[in-house]
């Protein structure tokens, strides 16, 4: 089967569904799938999230360009809504009459809808709806966005099929550090990793900071800055007196990354909206606790008794970080281990490629779907050369 993946970047600092798409051509090309990899940005040819003895095919140049290359198609997987390029995705799976699958990523939820809102309202109208309707399959990522569309009454098919994560063969047992108290003088630390941006929340999760003051901990907050958001970030630290206790990092590369997450005892999210939260699945296979709000899909972490899941408001994360931060390090360490069994056992790629593959094998089985397969050449025939 052929599959051509679309993203609009697989750069790093775009953040999780750089990471997801990545990783899914990857698993998808380890399972026998011949993947055609594509981003709007170009970074599909040199992504360092992407393993370069993974059997994935990295396309560059416009949309029409890279199908041309690639051949024959017999689902077209695109990540993302609203911009020029997953338009351009939906006119060309049409001209082809190839069986599209749309991951929307979180940008139907009601935050990402209200960003940008007058602008969204025109593009809904316009063509993002149509674009909706012709596709084939819908993917939400949790829960709460499967609802989401289901209440949009599109009349189309909705999967639901979680992000997978790299399960890290270290955790922190193995670095001695979960069943051993910290000495007097070691600061404990509590981790958000993520981008540094107004959904993720962080305004809140200070002035809860403010309120608890947690006595022998401190916030480390890591991630690339976008739209400016991280000065505002700080101002509120400052505001709060709380620079001896708020450090910021910034962008981490892979190994600081795991690093950090093997260092903490708590993972926070104080997210406004979250389709998914790959970084609370990367923090449970560490083996770390998460206190996050009701507006990412962790409900799982009640549970299973491995985290928090509050309101995503300033006294909701008050209250649970007041009950994390009094919490001894073997309790949270607990918790923790039975954080990583969940991850252990649903966030595998194995398992996530299995399940996209038997999405892809069900459109083209379809009636609803379109079971032609055609060669893109006829677009250029017909003069048909945008991307």
């Amino acid at each position: 089967m052929k599959v051509f993946l679309a993203a609009t970047s697989l750069r790093p600092a775009y953040g999780g569904p750089a990471y997801s798409v990545s990783r899914l051509a990857a698993a998808l090309g380890h399972a026998g799938l011949d993947v055609g990899l594509w981003s709007n940005d170009g970074s599909a040819t040199d992504t360092s999230l992407l393993d370069n003895a993974a059997p994935v095919r990295r396309l560059g140049g416009t949309a029409a360009e890279a199908l041309r290359t690639f051949g024959a198609v017999d689902v077209l997987h695109d990540n993302g809504i609203w911009m020029r390029h997953n338009h351009r995705l939906a006119v060309l799976a049409a001209e082809l009459r190839v069986p599209r699958l749309v991951s929307t990523r979180g940008m139907l939820e009601p935050w990402a809808i209200n960003h940008k809102k007058l602008k969204k309202r025109i593009a809904w109208r316009l063509y993002q709806r149509g674009d909706l309707v012709s596709a084939q399959c819908l993917h939400a990522t949790g829960e709460p966005e499967f609802q989401t569309i289901e209440q949009l009454h599109l009349g189309v098919r909705a999967i639901v099929v979680p992000n997978g994560i790299d399960i890290p063969l270290q955790k922190r047992a193995d670095r001695g550090l979960a069943n051993s108290e910290p000495a007097a003088n070691v600061l404990r630390t509590v981790l958000f990793l993520g981008r540094i941006y107004p959904v993720k929340g962080l305004p809140m999760l200070i002035e809860a900071w403010s309120r608890v003051r947690p006595a022998g901990w401190r916030l480390k907050i890591a991630g690339p800055d976008e739209s400016n958001h991280r000065a505002v970030v700080e101002r509120a630290v400052s505001v709060a007196g709380l620079d001896d206790q708020v450090i910021f990092l910034g962008p981490l590369a892979e190994e600081a990354k795991r690093a950090a997450l093997l260092e903490a005892e708590l993972f926070v999210l104080p997210t406004h909206s979250e389709s998914f939260g790959v970084v609370v699945a990367e923090a449970l296979a560490h083996s770390l606790p998460v206190l996050t709000t009701t507006a990412a899909p962790w409900s799982m972490l009640v549970d299973h008794g491995c985290g928090w899941w509050v309101e995503p408001t300033v006294d909701g994360i008050t209250e649970g970080l007041r009950q994390a931060t009094a919490m001894s390090t073997a309790e949270l360490a607990g918790m923790g281990e039975k954080g990583r069994e969940v991850a252990l056992q649903k966030f595998r790629w194995a398992e996530v490629a299995r399940q996209f593959t038997s999405a892809y094998q069900l459109l083209l089985g379809s009636r609803n779907g379109v079971m032609e397969p055609r060669f893109v050449e006829h677009l250029f025939r017909n003069g048909e050369a945008g991307g």
